[in-house]
């Protein structure tokens, strides 16, 4: 549909429609996650095949990975079903290699950086969404920034260097907080120039979800850091 052609009242129906997909996603593939996640940490054979073997562990990592890169650069040649299978995979395989924080965090903690997380998500979601002000500037740095931090965290992976951790700690929450913000307006601006039909408004709704679940993800990790109770 090319709300273009609509008047303003269709055109905001239209809008907040497609947004309602993208959260509705994000919202169903984290629920995945976090239900995988604790299925795998409560199960003693399913934890051993998964986070006892290294190999397998690296496998699941990065096959995440490039599933995410998969379904960003084919998705103008994926149909909206694919993309959408795609994306509940990847929420799956996520849950796979989140469980083992359960194993290193307390319940409590993962629970209270839960809604710690939530809360900041959602004050920047908001943010992204109601500012008249161009993120776009934003978007530029927050990408470059987002590089070297990767970065760093691969090197520091080797350096097991204390300060290197905490400085990629702060600095990644930074760029995942002004993410959610730019990601959201950036989903907006979609909404509002529409789709043509009901398959492309379905495959920009999981990339639009898979963009703000990477961001509350991340963020999630992130400050799970830095309020985490480890386990004794």
């Amino acid at each position: 549909m090319n709300t273009t052609s609509y008047n303003p009242a269709e055109v905001k129906l239209a809008q907040s429609t497609f947004i309602s997909k993208v959260y509705a996603w994000m919202s169903i593939a984290l629920l995945i996650t976090a239900v995988v996640a604790a299925f795998v940490a409560s199960s003693e054979e399913a934890t051993q095949i998964i986070l006892g073997n290294r190999i397998v562990f690296y496998v699941l990592l990065f096959g995440e990975l490039g599933l995410v890169w998969f379904i960003s650069s084919s998705l103008d040649r994926l149909s909206a079903m694919t993309a959408t299978l795609l994306f509940v995979l990847y929420s799956v395989l996520n849950g796979l290699t989140l469980s083992v924080i359960f194993l290193v965090y307390t319940s409590s903690s993962i629970g209270t950086t839960f809604f710690v997380t939530a809360g900041t998500f959602g004050v920047m979601s908001l943010y992204g969404y109601t500012t008249k002000r161009d993120l776009t500037s934003w978007g530029n740095l927050l990408v470059m920034a987002l590089i070297g931090f990767v970065i760093a965290s691969i090197v520091n992976l080797f350096l097991q260097n204390t300060v290197i951790y905490w400085i990629c700690t702060y600095i990644g929450i930074l760029i995942f907080v002004g993410l959610t913000a730019y990601d959201t307006q950036k989903i907006k601006e979609m909404g509002a120039a529409g789709f043509d039909t009901s398959d492309r408004m379905q495959k920009g709704a999981i990339m639009g979800a898979l963009a703000l679940y990477l961001d509350f993800i991340n963020l999630f990790l992130l400050l799970l850091r830095l309020f985490g109770g480890r386990r004794n």
